[in-house]
């Protein structure tokens, strides 16, 4: 008698085990898209936000009518003209961009989260950290160079009295004593000579006045406006 030879390879795997395999493998590397999980969330919400909107007209048409019906297409689209430019506007600054417009309005604090924004834009890690109620920042970037944020408000601007014996310091005392820590004062208005000619000197300040400010804020970082340099 022949005896048949036995096969002990194992079976070949299905398609559905290789494709399951491939994903997982991508997915640890990072390269592989996002899964069903990942979309459906906000899948759910585009067909709330499309679908909403269709069903109420659907409704006031036949609740109330045609005019019911001409009306809320009417106000649909006034929503829509002046919540479309507002989104897109809370989306850049969210981003770390305003305008000039949008500076002029803001307080210390509410320029201390701009700034805030506008670093992590540029790629800095940002810390908040208020000292004695003024905001204040610390920020460190992937060339570990260091960052001492702090806020001149205009009040303290050119004519604040300066004290005996030359011009005031531009930042809280106290703060980081490390060397390779960059202070860096903003200002939304301008700075006096005098003050200009303190921060010069070996280890001062670096001032931002409010016109850098604005090109900071439109997108130029604090690189090319040559106040890191």
């Amino acid at each position: 008698m022949t005896e048949r030879r036995q096969d002990n390879r194992p079976p070949a795997p299905s398609r559905r085990s290789q494709r399951r395999q491939t994903v997982a493998e991508l997915r640890s590397q990072g390269r592989a898209g996002p899964g069903l999980r990942d979309i459906l969330p906000g899948f759910a919400g585009m067909v709330l936000v499309t679908a909403g909107p269709v069903v109420g007209l659907a409704w006031l048409y036949r609740a109330y009518g045609l005019g019911a019906l001409l009306l809320g297409v009417l106000l649909l689209a006034a929503a829509t003209l002046v919540g479309v430019p507002w989104r897109r506007a809370v989306v850049r600054r969210r981003g770390g961009r305003y305008t000039p417009a949008e500076l002029a309005v803001l307080d210390d604090h509410g320029l201390a989260v701009a700034a805030e924004r506008i670093l992590r834009r540029d790629g800095w890690h940002v810390l908040p950290m208020p000292d004695d109620g003024r905001p204040r920042l610390y920020a460190r970037d992937r060339r570990d160079r260091r960052l001492d944020v702090s806020f001149r408000p205009v009040d303290d601007g050119p004519g604040a009295a300066e004290p005996p014996g030359g011009p005031a310091t531009l930042r809280e005392p106290g703060g980081p004593a490390d060397d390779r820590v960059i202070r860096v004062v903003i200002s939304m208005g301008t700075y006096s000579p005098a003050e200009i000619e303190w921060a010069s000197r070996p280890g001062g300040d670096h001032l931002v006045d409010g016109r850098q400010l604005q090109q900071w804020a439109s997108g130029t970082s604090l690189d090319a406006l040559g106040l890191l340099g």
